[in-house]
């Protein structure tokens, strides 16, 4: 009798540790997952407390839309999870619900990628996960690194915006790798990194 309550104790327990554990670990990913900024092509799910008929799983369009019953078409670009979370809940709470729960989850991620090209030794795209956070210095690594005749106080990126805008800076690579820099220059989907030649 006494081993089988301390086989049960036992177990009890170690059940006990291991929902610890796992709650722990969860939260992070979750608090991560709230901040990530929302992509064409994302299939993300909608679900709204105690309302089944309004449940929905869309894929964000190329102009960064999504359309639900009721309140229709919304504009994600640039919104966090959290923030189309509360977006979604305001819009239901304004004319249709009161006080709505609403949780947004994202189902599949897009790939990201970005392009490296000139004076690197395997030029071409370069693909990340959402959750990575990959710097300029890292995408020129995983391009093989710079060639000899590369002149790395002068590598350009080219950014385009969710509206068009084309942006470029020019980066001092030397200075990144010196630490002479703070910035880190995290990259963006769709980023174009080009290394030129350097002038003999």
């Amino acid at each position: 009798m006494t081993t089988l309550v301390f086989s049960r104790h036992f177990i009890g327990s170690a059940l006990f540790l291991v929902l610890m554990t796992c709650g722990v670990s969860q939260t992070p990913a979750r608090t991560e997952t709230l901040d990530y900024v929302m992509q064409p092509s994302d299939l993300i799910r909608v679900v709204v407390f105690k309302e089944p008929d309004l449940l929905r799983e869309v894929r964000i369009s190329q102009e960064y839309t999504i359309t639900l019953p009721l309140i229709g078409t919304l504009d994600l670009a640039n919104k966090t999870v959290r923030q189309a979370e509360e977006m979604i809940r305001a819009l239901y709470d304004k004319d249709y619900l009161v006080n709505p729960q609403i949780n947004l989850t994202v189902l599949d991620y897009t790939a990201r990628t970005v392009q490296v090209f000139g004076q690197v030794n395997n030029p071409g795209s370069i693909v990340f996960t959402p959750e990575q956070k990959m710097g300029l210095m890292e995408a020129m690594a995983r391009a093989g690194g710079h060639t000899r005749l590369a002149d790395t106080k002068k590598v350009r990126l080219t950014r385009t915006s969710a509206d068009g805008k084309t942006e470029n800076f020019i980066i001092n690579v030397d200075d990144l790798m010196k630490g002479a820099s703070g910035e880190q220059w995290l990259l963006l989907k769709g980023d174009v990194i080009f290394v030129p030649e350097r002038l003999l």
